[in-house]
This record gives C-alpha cells, sequence and structure tokens, in this order.
C-alpha cells in the first residue's frame, strides 16, 4: 500500500479539524477560549471525552496486552464508574459553586497562592510529559509507515502535527476542541467496530461468533484473587477508583471542559453518560484483543519478540492492522490511532495554557484586554513548543523502558493532587502555605520506592493501581503535619 494513500486520509482528517476551528471561532472571545462561554452541550462534551481519556497508546497497548494480562483492565474500568460518580456528586458541584475557570484556584481559595501553584505545577509536568511520550510513539509509528517512504525527517514530521494541532486551537480553545473531540471520538469508535467486522469476516464469524468466542475465550478471564499480585481485584477497582478521581476530577484537561456544560446538572449527565461509554468502549477495545489472537492463531502468525525474548504484545495491533488485514484495515487503523492520539494531544495545549495563565500568572480570565490576550497568545505557543522539545528527548533516548518509568512518574503525581483536594475537603484546618510544596515532593518519592522495593519488604507484596491511594494518604498525613489548629475555614461544603 502506497504511503501516499496515508497522506491524503490524514491530511483530509486535519482539513476536517481546520474546518470545524474556522466554524467555531467566527465569534470567538476569551471566554470561548477557556470556559467554551459556558454554552457546551453536555452530550458532545460527553462523547469527545471518550477520545480525550484515551490515547495512541490506549489504542495500541490494550487489545494488545490481553495476551498476558487477559481482561484485568476491565476490573479497573469498573472501578472508574464508582470514581465518575464521586466526581459527579463531589467535586463537580464543589467547583461550580465556585464558578471555577481552573480547577486549581480552589486551592488558593482554600490554601494559599503557594498551594495552587504546587498543584498547577504537578498537573502541567505530569499532563506535558504524558502528552509528549503518547505523541511521540504514535508520531514513530507514523514515521515508519508513512514519512520516512518520502525521507521526511523525524523532527519535521512531528513538527508538522504539533503546528496543525496549534492552528486549529489557537482561537476557539475549549469552544473548538468540544465538537473537534466529539468528531476524534466518532472516528476512534468506527476505527475499533470496523476493525472487528474486518477481522470477523476473515474468520467467517457472524455475531454470534464473535460473542461466543471472546465469552469462551481463556483470554477473556476478567477478575483475580491473588492478594499478593498487583492485579488482585480490589486492588485493580479502587484503585481504578481513584484514577478515575484524579486524572478526570482532579485534571484541568479534563475538568475545563466539563466546566463549559450549561449548568451543573448537565455537567452531571456528561459524566454519568461518560462512565458508560467508556465502559463500553473498552470492552471493544479488549475484545478486539481476543480477536487479534484468534486471528494470529487462525493465520499461523507469530507474536513479535524482543531482543530479550520478551512478547512485544504492542506491536501486534499495528502489525496486523498495516500489513495483514488489508488496504481498509489499515486506513481505518491510521485514523482510529491519528483521533486517539490528537485529541489528548490537542487540548493539552489549550489546558496547559489555561493553567499557567490563571494559576502560575494569576491573571483572571474576565476583561481580557490586547495585552493580556498576546500574553494568552505567547503561552499557548510556548506550550506547543515545550511538547514538541519533550518529543524530541524521547527521540534522543528512544527506549520504551524510559517511555514507560516517564508515564509511571507522570501518574503518581495525580497522588499529592488526591491529597490535596482530600484535605481540603474532608476538614477545615488551614495549613502552612509552603509546606504543601515539601509535602508534594517527598510523597511521590516515597511511592516510588515503596513499589521498587514492596515484594522484598512485604513478601512478595507488588503494588497495582492502589499505589496512588498510598500517594494521596501520604501527601494527607503530610499536610495534618503542616496543618494548624487556628484560624477555622468555614465547611466548603
Amino acid at each position: 500500500m502506497s504511503p501516499g494513500i496515508f497522506i491524503v486520509f490524514i491530511a483530509s482528517y486535519f482539513f476536517l479539524l481546520l474546518l470545524i476551528s474556522y466554524l467555531t471561532t467566527r465569534k470567538a472571545d476569551a471566554q470561548s477560549y477557556f470556559i467554551g462561554n459556558r454554552n457546551s452541550v453536555w452530550y458532545l462534551v460527553a462523547i469527545g471525552m471518550i477520545s480525550d481519556s484515551l490515547s495512541g497508546v490506549t489504542f495500541i497497548s490494550v487489545p494488545g496486552k490481553v495476551e498476558t494480562s487477559s481482561f484485568t483492565y476491565l476490573q479497573t474500568i469498573l472501578g472508574y464508574i464508582l470514581g465518575y460518580v464521586i466526581i459527579a456528586t463531589v467535586l463537580l458541584p464543589l467547583y461550580y459553586k465556585r464558578n471555577l475557570t481552573s480547577i486549581y484556584t480552589y486551592l488558593q481559595q482554600r490554601f494559599g497562592p503557594i498551594t495552587q501553584k504546587t498543584g498547577a505545577v504537578f498537573f502541567i509536568l505530569s499532563r506535558l510529559v504524558g502528552a509528549a511520550a503518547r505523541l511521540f510513539l504514535v508520531a514513530g509509528v507514523l514515521q515508519l509507515f508513512v514519512f520516512d517512504y518520502y525521507h521526511v525527517p523525524f523532527v519535521l514530521s512531528v513538527s508538522i502535527m504539533i503546528a496543525l494541532m496549534l492552528v486549529y486551537t489557537y482561537r476557539g480553545g475549549i469552544k473548538t476542541l468540544v465538537w473537534t473531540d466529539a468528531m476524534q471520538s466518532t472516528f476512534l469508535l468506527l476505527a475499533v467496530v470496523l476493525t472487528i467486522v474486518v477481522i470477523c469476516s476473515d474468520l467467517n464469524w457472524g455475531v454470534g461468533d464473535l460473542v461466543s468466542n471472546v465469552v469462551n475465550n481463556p483470554r477473556s478471564k476478567t477478575f483475580f484473587w491473588d492478594w499478593k499480585a498487583a492485579n488482585f481485584f480490589p486492588k485493580e477497582f479502587f484503585g481504578g477508583m481513584m484514577i478515575a478521581v484524579t486524572m478526570t476530577g482532579l485534571d484541568q484537561n479534563m475538568m475545563q471542559k466539563n466546566l463549559s456544560c450549561r449548568s451543573l446538572g448537565e455537567a452531571q449527565k456528561n459524566i454519568y453518560s461518560f462512565s458508560i461509554m467508556q465502559l463500553v468502549v473498552n470492552v471493544f477495545f479488549l475484545s478486539l484483543g481476543v480477536l487479534l489472537y484468534e486471528y494470529m492463531s487462525a493465520n499461523a502468525l507469530q507474536i513479535p519478540l524482543g531482543a530479550d525474548g520478551r512478547k512485544l504484545t504492542d506491536q501486534v495491533f499495528p502489525m496486523l492492522a498495516l500489513t495483514q488485514l488489508g488496504t481498509f484495515a489499515s486506513i481505518i487503523f491510521i485514523v482510529g490511532l491519528t483521533a486517539a492520539t490528537f485529541s489528548s494531544a490537542d487540548s493539552v495545549l489549550t489546558t496547559l495554557t489555561t493553567s499557567f495563565y490563571i494559576d502560575i500568572l494569576g491573571h483572571p480570565t474576565e476583561g481580557m484586554d490586547a495585552r493580556k490576550k498576546r500574553i494568552r497568545n505567547v503561552i499557548h505557543i510556548g506550550c506547543a513548543v515545550a511538547l514538541l522539545l519533550t518529543i524530541l528527548l524521547f527521540k534522543v533516548f528512544n527506549q520504551s523502558a524510559v517511555i514507560d518509568t516517564v508515564l509511571f512518574l507522570a501518574t503518581i503525581t495525580y497522588g499529592p493532587m488526591l491529597g490535596l483536594f482530600a484535605f481540603g475537603i474532608l476538614n477545615k484546618r488551614p495549613i502552612l502555605d509552603y509546606g504543601s510544596v515539601v509535602v508534594c515532593i517527598i510523597s511521590p518519592i516515597l511511592c516510588f520506592i515503596l513499589s521498587k522495593y514492596s515484594a522484598q519488604w512485604l513478601g512478595g507484596y507488588k503494588f497495582g493501581n492502589e499505589l496512588l491511594i498510598v500517594n494521596g494518604l501520604f501527601t494527607y498525613i503530610g499536610l495534618w503535619l503542616f496543618s494548624k489548629n487556628r484560624m477555622a475555614l468555614q465547611p466548603l461544603q
């Protein structure tokens, strides 16, 4: 298949994004950029959050890992649902009551400006590194199958991708992203469903055959009960609950769209609808994983192996889609991968800009004059440049182990945010403002050490998703040590 076909489809895809950007920014103002004029349609936000919550890494890894992890991931997704209930009933009412644009403004109101900046810095670093790592992995696939054919250097191809994201988010911000994310979620879902259709057609399976084979396949085992293992059900479930609370409810990137809904009630409907869609979409991803390995077995294909003999499950879906399943499957794979990746990456530019503008520089979003608009635009461009530079750093090291470590570090940085918000909501004690910096640095370090040596220290016990809860607990305890029993604050609920 000629890479030129990929170029045509990717170009057409970005043309649609630019068209949506043009239509949504004709009357855009500062409030359009930051909060969508608080006029976003809740079900569009819910649909768009699907692609925003996933990424190219998820698109590739979740089906591939079925071989080694079965349906373990579904335990985490079930925990997500309870986490989304907490977001809808606790966090969203708090944010709407205080009329927040950046959720870290709450930390300033509750503890002080240093704590606000601490929370914002953790978010900015986490999102920047996470988005760069995800975009790097997907850019590598596009480079291999498309851009290398035309001898386009990696730095140029990635620069073009980020420049295109910059163009369609530069003016409209959240108002544009609500619509572009909904479109990208649609492409993502179509890619998964159509890939399942293609494989079922090749295997001569009907709908009944598909359901029967997935349900009865050994790879679809879901619940695990070894309490020492990382995939023990309570660890995955309650860890998943807290992942949802932190990486959605305490994440500016996910909450900014929710706060653009017309009312608290619509924002809550958005979260509840999104939770169900999240479950359904991930069942499709996991079922696709079973199909991929059944196809490989039927066609006597081998799982790619690394130099150390380890199964490279992340390469299974790209290998089959781009070399075995035909032209149509190749196209829908590239489109789905592009949608999953760019939806999470493009929104980062807007939300990083928002957090830096409000939380770090301390500017209000109301009454934006020409000077402040220029500042916002410079920050937006600066975030794009920072994203590019971080991706190029990954290219220099170019080791999956490095990426895995960075993504792990990006994940555990949400623990301090969990502790900060939990402490603020669950009691009225004020803290010494500077103390939050100390606590939020020490807690992730302790968790990193604990995860590394837990098997040695705790009789073979391995941490899974519950490490996030431990991280938040360390932060909560540390904040208590820096708190004081005077100047009682009013209840926040």
